[in-house]
């Protein structure tokens, strides 16, 4: 599955085999937010993180910021 343009922001929603593993997950994709100072709206449901990418400081629209973020997201795979 690949990310979705849907109302001005980036979606994709990722499945892990457990929770463990979806929790690893986002733990990496914080550093990465952290480094780019950019920053997800995300959340957690057991094996399931959903995540949203949007850059709130253009009036909530996808940058070249998002994109980065999302092919940084996608390397972690």
């Amino acid at each position: 599955m690949s990310w979705k343009e849907e109302n001005n922001s980036l979606k994709r929603t990722f499945e892990f085999k457990n929770f463990i593993e979806a929790w690893a997950f986002m733990t990496q994709v914080a550093i990465i937010a952290e480094k780019l100072n950019h920053h997800p709206e995300w959340s957690n449901v057991y094996n399931q993180v959903n995540i949203t990418l949007t850059t709130h400081d253009e009036g909530n629209t996808i940058t070249a910021k998002d994109r980065e973020m999302a092919q940084n997201i996608d390397d972690l795979l």
